[in-house]
């Protein structure tokens, strides 16, 4: 492999997987100090990678621009190598066209076989494992060989003086300010809404505690909350970035905003489905303090529709909010 690669990440995708797309460029540069390491991302994602010293520049995948267009402005970079996490067919053809003489991809489809792409397999995910490390298989694929997962968002100077300046604003007392973020965007089973108000309520009794709710748009449910502080109510996605990095816990379904408090080091409780698709062990936080509650044993044969966008946990064996609450006042050590 050359000793100076130029290497392009492809990952156009929700806040999550790009997220879980960090460790790359961190791997990459520890192989090779000297390569040159560009990420492929949507406009409304990029601010996952400002500041990151493992990443020489980031491109902006615009579906309204032509694939003609992009081929061309991504063949003046040079690339050596592709690594697309989640191939499609667009990108597959935009990477060839681009002259990029190394493709990586997932699986083999028949337009990957045209265009000679190579193919890492995730085989059903069996034996199943964490996201981040398949991610990494591509990189495997190229011999660099790794198992670190960590995720990780970097701060400026700047703005790790105005998280902090936020925090002291946010807990003059020194307050231990839990995050709820109560929306997945149907990614995620998630409890009802009336449920987080019942754990709001719980939460707001608790010495020493400040609570607030992270969502970007706050459901009509939650709003207008006594005590309650929104500091992300339509906020572009980097200032949210600074805001949950002030937050001591999050609670959250297994949704975007859980893997940023990751990239951050912030702790999270977090709700998930055991379902291979939803599995903590597919999914789960990587890179800080996680605890996660699951149902019970029985409750997906029992109770759920198998739907992992519908489901609401509800039911004997399912989690509510006395059982996330429960949970966080021993992680708070408070009675």
């Amino acid at each position: 492999m050359n000793p100076n690669p130029r290497i392009l990440i492809v990952r156009p995708d929700r806040i999550g997987d790009v997220v879980l797309s960090t460790p790359l460029p961190r791997e990459i540069k520890k192989a090779y100090p000297h390569s040159f390491v560009a990420v492929l991302l949507r406009e409304y994602t990029e601010a996952i990678y400002f500041n990151n010293p493992n990443v020489d520049d980031i491109i902006i995948f615009d579906e309204t621009e032509s694939s003609i267009d992009l081929a061309g402005k991504l063949r003046r970079y040079g690339f050596d190598y592709s690594l697309t996490l989640l191939p499609t067919e667009k990108l597959n053809w935009i990477l060839f066209f681009a002259g990029i003489r190394t493709r990586i991809g997932v699986g083999h489809k028949f337009y990957q076989f045209l265009t000679n792409t190579k193919s890492v397999y995730r085989h059903k995910y069996v034996p199943l494992r964490h996201e981040a490390d398949y991610c990494l298989d591509e990189l495997r694929k190229l011999g660099i060989k790794t198992d670190f997962l960590d995720s990780e968002i970097h701060f400026s100077e700047e703005e790790q003086i105005i998280a902090t300046k936020m925090k002291e604003c946010l807990c003059p007392e020194g307050e231990i300010l839990i995050g709820i973020n109560s929306t997945s965007g149907n990614s995620a089973p998630n409890m009802p809404l009336t449920e987080y108000l019942k754990l709001i309520n719980n939460l707001k009794k608790v010495d020493n505690v400040k609570v607030v709710v992270t969502d970007v748009k706050i459901p009509v449910e939650l709003r207008n909350l006594d005590n309650i502080i929104y500091p992300n109510i339509e906020k572009p996605l980097r200032e949210s970035i600074i805001n949950f990095s002030t937050l001591n816990l999050l609670i959250s379904s297994s949704t975007g905003p859980m893997h940023l408090a990751a990239g951050l080091r912030v702790p999270t409780l977090s709700l998930f489905c055991p379902l291979i698709a939803c599995s903590p062990q597919l999914w789960s936080p990587k890179g800080n303090k996680s605890e996660i509650i699951l149902p019970e044993k029985d409750y997906c044969q029992n109770r759920c529709q198998g739907d992992p966008k519908i489901c609401t946990f509800q039911g004997k064996g399912g989690i509510d909010a006395d059982i996330v609450f429960n949970r966080v006042k021993q992680i708070l050590k408070v009675k």
